[in-house]
């Protein structure tokens, strides 16, 4: 396993990061690295952070502005050699189609709902980790 995992959160909206941070912890679960966070609150902050490498998984902000984190997932997902995968939170359950067009991984509802985000969260690490394993 190993050491860290380093997991992107995008939103323009500090309370919305610091939302993330605290309900996922800094092991979202047992079997998963502990976790480093790198925020950004805007786009071509995420851009500079995914070009570096490094990025295990993204968490976006579907409510942000000016730039959603539905329209950058899309974005990312198109752009981006090996994308980490994107979880993606959205205003209500059935925005969930709207996660599904962006290409998003898996999506949760704002307010995070603290079980729920680690769940999600650590699923997508999961997977990232064992892709490159």
């Amino acid at each position: 396993m190993q050491s860290s995992a380093t997991v992107l959160v995008y939103s323009d909206d500090a309370s919305t990061r610091e939302q993330v941070r605290l309900a996922a912890g800094r092991r979202p679960a047992a079997d998963v690295p502990p976790v480093e966070y790198v925020e950004c609150a805007t786009l071509p902050a995420v851009l500079e952070h995914l070009d570096a490498g490094g990025i295990d998984v993204c968490v976006l902000d579907g409510e942000a502005v000016p730039a959603g984190g539905m329209g950058i997932c899309r974005q990312i997902k198109d752009e981006v050699f090996r994308c980490p995968p994107v979880l993606l939170l959205i205003g209500r359950p059935q925005d969930a189609w709207l996660a599904t067009w962006s290409r998003a991984d898996a999506a949760v509802t704002l307010p995070v709902d603290p079980v729920e985000l680690a769940d999600a969260l650590a699923g997508l690490l999961r997977s990232r980790l064992a892709v490159e394993a």
